[in-house]
């Protein structure tokens, strides 16, 4: 059995210089600064690795290895390894969960091989990583990749599959989560990253990764006799073709390898997340710590803040004597509506050009862009543009030129749907251009997070979620055990679109998917807590204005949370059932909590604060939120360090609370 440890809100810091380098036999175990994680490695028909957690095993012997000729697997043939202690470091996070933090420090391990290339192992007390270090000259194909994670027992496992079964690797990264033992998964549809497993005991790990650059993303495909989650790519693309409507590109035909990249290189670090308990999840820092440093200088001019959305609401605007749709004057309304809540952006979803040309640099007649520009200038609200991801990678240097000095501030980048090797070099592609030109970034229809927010800190924010909008056309019926799974998975690697913010609130008796007038799952509370407990630096209303002026109240509530915040804890949750977050922004706190379909009451502990009062804001599930989802209760207290708060969370339901220092 593992042993259960109490989890601390601060992590040891490891200091120092590295305090040793040697050469080791082959079955060695090397262990975390805090000792409590050990990676073993092993040679044989392939490189293997296994991973304890306080001596128990929660990752069996599992071999790694690539593939660099078309028929043959590199040969698992060790021929040294070596290993150092490598001090903390203090990472700056600009728009991130933090603003800065320690990593701990770590454990390298480097295993030398007769193959060309070594394999780097780093050991931290929040999970472990490798990659592959590359040490040939010219290009080399990668013709495949091997990585099985191999679970001792039949663990269950958290996979969210493929929405594509004909085209597994093309889709758009949404999906809930299969929970299921390895033994019963599902082993004929491709699972896409972040994925979990439930060590036992309440340990877990998040299987992930990180600084994917010039390469393929992994997918799992669940192995249930074998107790085994094995690794597939998407094909390098040979040829390519577009859809007629919005000029999106897609692949028609593969080569045979994976990738081609130079030969002095690293691969993508393979990310296994590991916390003893799940308060700790939300927090990793391990893919943001494993990418690559700033890459863009002054990032002063990147801002957060929040967005009047017009897609999710279908311009949902009514009561006003102009008709409503793409056009100047529907957008000046969503001006209005920002700039007289504080809201600091608008979008202009698709339409603004017309998808069918794949040509964003021709707007639509029925928009004025300069005039819109300037008067969002004028009463303090920016706008930015959705557009295709290829079809702006196609006008790349002339749309962020014209965009740029035309005064918008950013792209609202959508339906990439795939991440083989060419689609993640877009991403870096687009992302170095918009930087060049000071635009901001939020990549939609997109793959999970890897760490390119620390490369590129003008991405804040990424979908790659199941996210509010599935509630437009599926009658699901299970959104808030998604909502509190997502946190402890999905966030895990960065921050999310999740589009929230939707005034008709649903009971799960009452839901339907209605795509022009939408609804959500659960309670007004819980659509309030997800403003604190999501990673989300740019953050959607997305109903409509005429919606939100029914809703003053929520609306001046939801405005009054900060984006980017100082420092985030997870005082509570449990992966799939609860979760509470809270975070400080300068002297203030904001705490936020969401529970599934199951009714809850929890105590909250407020000894985080400092010292001193506060001027509490509290948003609490109505007596008849069960039965009235959009049911709620506010009030205000004066707390402190030492209150202790009874709070009832209704069938889907939460509470959000803003603390202001008095």
């Amino acid at each position: 059995m593992i042993k259960k440890f109490l989890c601390g809100l601060t992590a040891m810091l490891i200091a120092g210089a590295s305090v040793f380098a040697m050469s080791a036999p082959e079955g060695k175990s090397y262990y975390s600064p805090n000792k409590k994680i050990g990676v073993t490695i092993n040679g044989g028909e392939h490189i293997q690795y296994s991973i304890t957690l306080n001596g128990e095993t929660i990752l069996a012997p599992s071999p790694i290895s690539l593939k660099l000729t078309k028929d043959n697997w590199s040969k698992g043939s060790i021929k040294s390894i070596k290993s150092k202690s490598v001090a903390s470091e203090t990472i700056v996070a600009p728009l991130y969960r933090q603003k800065s933090y320690e990593t701990g420090g770590y454990t390298e391990v480097t295993v030398s091989t007769y193959a060309g290339y070594n394999i780097i192992f780093r050991i931290y007390d929040e999970g472990v990583a490798y990659c592959y270090a590359l040490n040939k000259k010219g290009e080399v194909i990668i013709y495949d990749e091997l990585a099985d994670f191999t679970l001792p027992t039949d663990n269950t496992v958290y996979l969210s599959h493929s929405t594509n079964p004909r085209k597994q690797v093309a889709m758009a990264f949404q999906n809930n989560y299969q929970v299921t033992p390895i033994s019963k998964a599902n082993d004929k549809i491709l699972a896409f990253f972040p994925i979990a497993v439930d060590c036992g005991n309440g340990a877990k790990m998040v299987i992930t990764e990180a600084e994917l650059e010039s390469y393929p993303g992994m997918f799992v495909m669940a192995q249930p006799a074998n107790k085994s989650l094995k690794a597939e790519f998407a094909n390098y693309p040979k040829s390519m073709a577009k859809y007629d409507w919005r000029q999106q590109s897609y692949v028609t035909e593969t080569e045979e390898y994976i990738a081609k990249v130079q030969g002095k290189r690293n691969l993508p670090w393979r990310v296994i997340a590991i916390s003893e308990c799940d308060t700790q999840l939300p927090v990793n820092n391990l893919v943001y710590s494993l990418s690559s440093p700033n890459r863009i200088g002054d990032v002063s001019w990147v801002k957060g803040g929040k967005v009047a959305w017009d897609w999710w609401n279908d311009w949902g605007v009514y009561g006003v004597d102009f008709e409503v749709g793409i056009n100047t004057q529907t957008y000046k309304y969503y001006i209005d509506f920002a700039s007289e809540n504080g809201i600091e952006y608008i979008v202009l979803d698709e339409g603004w050009y017309n998808p069918k040309s794949g040509d964003m640099l021709t707007i639509i007649p029925e928009i004025d862009l300069e005039e819109l520009v300037a008067y969002g200038k004028a009463k303090n609200v920016e706008i930015i543009l959705w557009t295709v991801f290829n079809v702006l990678d196609e006008q790349l240097e002339a749309a962020c030129q014209k965009y740029s000095e035309m005064g918008i501030v950013g792209f609202k980048i959508d339906f990439l749907d795939r991440d083989d090797q060419t689609a993640t070099e877009m991403a870096y592609r687009i992302a170095e251009t918009c930087a060049k030109y000071h635009l901001t970034v939020d990549y939609h229809g997109y793959y999970k997070p890897t760490g390119m927010s620390r490369t590129y800190p003008n991405i804040v924010n990424y979908e790659a979620v199941f996210g509010m909008e599935e509630a437009k056309w599926q009658p699901i019926k299970d959104m808030p055990e998604n909502d509190v799974t997502i946190p402890f998975i999905r966030i895990l690697c960065g921050a999310v679109d999740f589009t929230q913010g939707g005034m008709n609130n649903a009971s799960k008796e009452n839901f339907q998917p209605i795509y022009n007038d939408p609804m959500t799952q659960g309670t007004r509370c819980h659509q309030l807590a997800t403003y604190i407990v999501y990673d989300s630096p740019l953050v959607m209303l997305a109903d409509s204005p005429t919606a939100y002026k029914k809703e003053q109240e929520c609306v001046d509530f939801i405005v009054s949370i900060p984006t980017v915040v100082d420092k985030t804890i997870i005082p509570q949750g449990k992966m799939a059932e609860y979760v509470v977050t809270a975070r400080q922004a300068g002297d203030n706190w904001y705490v936020g909590g969401m529970t599934d379909w199951n009714s809850r009451d929890i105590t909250v502990d407020f000894s985080f604060l400092g010292e001193g009062d506060y001027e509490a804001t509290i948003f609490t599930d109505g007596k008849n939120a069960d039965k009235y989802a959009y049911d709620y209760k506010s009030e205000k207290k004066v707390i402190n360090k030492s209150t202790k708060l009874d709070i009832h969370m209704a069938k889907g339901g939460g509470f959000a609370i803003t603390l202001i220092k008095k």
